[in-house]
């Protein structure tokens, strides 16, 4: 027992030191130069912040976090090639099903094998895979390797496993003599669902940060709320026993902000491009002025209503409902930017359907995509119908087609439709079969679009979480700042300190400044709807100014809970 209880962290740490050891040696730096330049100095540095503290003598407040930072810089340089490769690893999974889709509808077009990796390539969007693909062209141009041999050495020095495993079949069905376009045309069912596992594997990673996010801001909820109420007891300075608590609080906010970052799949919503006609976002500037100018002046309202320079408001307005009036107005940008982003979404629905109708068409008649475009624009594709008819003009004056239909994604506003048009016009351009190009772009869309729809489920339930923790971690907050004045009443009724020596000690409520405390709690609430919104955004990977819509409905909603809570423990206790 003792030693199966003691193998299992030595094979964890081997393993750990394994894939440290091949991250040095995948680095294009050597391992030697790497030590000279990076960790070294990192060390240097960790020496120099022990010794300084040594030598000028500082307490251990200052002392300990001089010398971690010095900790942390080394550890971060001697891990950082791990961070660097699982990064590349990672840019690899989140790509590779547009990646397939794209090399998939480039093989079957007239061009060399060769060229089709040449032209990966030089997609700097694919950035990991990019990089690989400019590998097997150098291994093939400058070495005199043979496709299925470069695909075959790459493979074993890649760190991704997905693309290792697609680099080895690729290399046997190359040296086998098949073609490269039906090897991916076989593969396409299986490459999408790979495609849609990774994708449901990172939504189940979703739920339990939430759930884990949940406990952890109701356990920090719970913390602030023993500091407002711990300082009646030991005496201490409430105000900075709260503020230090704030800080925590949001720290562990941006903490979860970043893991969902991390987590949540990468799959944007959004194209944005200037245009040269009325494009998705030509309303948004103008609303976003409006609603930040607005949004300054009543908060400067609101401040000089604080001051009591304007003794009207702050009579009948209570401290939370100021803070969540200069915020209201951001409604407007948020909303606009939110309903343009519906429409992205409708626009992307429609379109597989009119890719798949114009491949057809086009095969059909044998002409060009703008002689097609000129009986499909007077069929109904719903929100894309006008963007199908601006598409058809531009190529009808014979604007250049890439450029048409980079002016025709940019109007849907579409990241989607942007890499899926581009994927067909350049397929056409090469001689590519317009109803196979079709068929393949349509279908690997409308597998994008289910898992989307559980992305936005996913969504939903965060959001039912989020303004749930919101309600419960306010509530509780003004709870503790109420029973604390009726504390302080109760103490300065009774006079306590020239009653007992002993009650006075107990209960110390000399030190507290309330309203400094309510201004800590209201900040408190405006930064959990920040970044509580901005999480929201991150896990649908919509368009962040949309975030507003949500960021003025919490702090609404904890401004409002406040004075609710405020009132109902005055009510309860005076009954």
């Amino acid at each position: 027992m003792s030693t199966d209880s003691q193998s299992a962290p030595d094979m964890s740490a081997r393993s750990v030191l394994e894939s440290l050891n091949m991250a040095y040696a995948n680095m294009e730096m050597s391992a030697s130069r790497y030590l000279l330049l990076v960790i070294a100095p990192a060390f240097v540095f960790f020496l120099g912040s022990g010794v300084a503290v040594l030598a000028l003598g500082l307490s251990l407040m200052i002392g300990l976090p001089v010398v971690l930072l010095g900790l942390l810089a080394m550890v971060v340089a001697i891990i950082y090639p791990k961070l660097a490769q699982d990064r590349k690893r990672k840019q690899v999974r989140q790509r590779f099903h547009l990646f397939l889709t794209h090399i998939t509808v480039l093989s079957m077009t007239n061009i060399n094998r060769v060229e089709i990796f040449r032209t990966l390539a030089e997609e700097d969007e694919y950035d990991a895979l990019a990089e690989e693909m400019g590998h097997l062209v150098a291994m093939v141009d400058t070495w005199n390797q043979s496709l299925d041999d470069a695909c075959r050495l790459r493979a074993k020095q890649t760190t991704s496993p997905l693309l290792t495993d697609f680099l080895e079949r690729l290399a046997y069905t190359v040296g086998g003599g098949q073609q490269i376009s039906e090897f991916l045309m076989d593969e396409q069912d299986t490459i999408i669902q790979q495609f849609v596992t990774r994708y449901e594997a990172d939504l189940a990673k979703l739920d339990v940060m939430k759930e884990l996010y949940m406990s952890m801001m109701l356990s920090v909820a719970f913390i602030l709320v023993f500091a407002i109420v711990l300082p009646i007891l030991i005496g201490t300075n409430p105000t900075v026993l709260i503020g230090g608590t704030i800080v925590m609080f949001s720290i562990v906010q941006v903490a979860f902000v970043y893991a969902i970052h991390v987590v949540s799949p990468y799959d944007p919503i959004w194209y944005i491009e200037e245009t040269e006609g009325t494009g998705p976002l030509t309303r948004i500037p103008r609303a976003l002025a409006i609603g930040i100018g607005c949004s300054v002046v009543l908060a400067l309202v609101m401040v000089l209503a604080a001051l009591g320079i304007v003794p009207v408001i702050a009579d009948r307005v209570p401290l939370p409902l100021m803070a969540a009036i200069p915020v209201t107005p951001l409604l407007l940008p948020g909303w606009r930017m939110r309903q343009e982003e519906q429409k992205v979404k409708v626009r992307d629905g429609e379109f597989p359907s009119f890719i798949r109708a114009l491949g057809a068409v086009e095969s059909v008649k044998q002409t060009s995509t703008g002689s097609v475009l000129e009986s499909l624009r007077r069929k109904d594709f719903g929100a894309l119908t006008d963007n199908v008819d601006a598409l058809y003009k531009r190529l009808n004056m014979r604007i250049d087609d890439i450029r048409s239909w980079r002016l025709f994604a940019a109007e849907t506003g579409s990241y989607l439709i942007q890499k899926f048009g581009d994927m067909y016009v350049i397929g056409r351009q090469m001689g590519g079969d317009p109803q196979v190009l079709g068929q393949v772009i349509s279908e690997n869309q409308n597998e994008v679009l289910k898992v989307r729809e559980q992305r936005q489920q996913a969504t939903m339930t965060l959001i039912g979480v989020l303004y749930g923790i919101t309600a419960a971690a306010v509530f509780s907050f003004f709870v503790g700042l109420e029973v604390v004045e009726i504390m302080m009443n109760i103490t300065s009724e009774m006079n306590l300190e020239e009653q007992s020596d002993v009650a006075g000690n107990l209960l110390s409520t000399e030190q507290y400044n309330i309203q400094t405390i309510e201004y800590l709690l209201i900040l408190t609430i405006l930064i959990n709807a920040a970044l509580s919104a901005v999480m929201i955004r991150i896990t649908d990977r919509g368009h962040m100014i949309s975030a507003l819509v949500h960021f003025v409905i919490m702090t609404w909603l904890g401004a409002v809970i406040a004075v609710i809570t405020q009132y109902v423990v005055n009510v309860v206790i005076s009954v």
